[in-house]
């Protein structure tokens, strides 16, 4: 985890209200990892989730990410928006996390149908949904600010 949050540290640099984040299975609790560091009036716009996780998994590897109990307050302290997205047939996150993600972050929870782990090996190349939920999030943002949305 060490390894993985300070790079995210390292990329996203100076923060404010107007970054969206969208992680992907790791990358979502990386994400939550990060909120959770953030001081006191630091925040993001949102957070959208695609196939994330709250356990290891049964996976050793990922040990170091759940070792801590997650802060869901202070995570909500620092954003507001959260949309989790979860398919039905992913084989390896159980769709139990999406409502529990919805439970903890008062999050909006998309359900979608054969999109296994919303890789390319499931033959998922584009996930509109996830842009969406990212336009429906800054819709109210955007009058007199601009949205800064950095794909990589």
């Amino acid at each position: 985890m060490k390894e993985w949050l300070s790079r995210l540290k390292k990329d996203v640099g100076v923060l404010n209200q107007n970054y969206y984040f969208i992680g992907h299975s790791l990358g979502c609790i990386t994400i939550l990892r990060y909120i959770e560091s953030l001081r006191k009036n630091q925040n993001i716009g949102g957070v959208i989730l695609v196939a994330g996780f709250t356990s290891n998994l049964g996976y050793k590897e990922l040990n170091s990410f759940f070792k801590n109990e997650i802060s869901w307050s202070k995570i909500k302290s620092h954003c507001k928006k959260f949309t989790v997205i979860h398919s039905k047939n992913d084989r390896y996150v159980s769709l139990h996390y999406g409502s529990f993600f919805k439970k903890k972050l008062g999050a909006k929870l998309l359900i979608k149908e054969k999109m296994g782990h919303f890789t390319d090996k499931d033959g998922v190349k584009k996930l509109p949904s996830a842009l969406k939920s990212i336009l429906e999030m800054e819709k109210g943002e955007r009058k007199n600010k601009r949205v800064r949305l950095n794909v990589k």
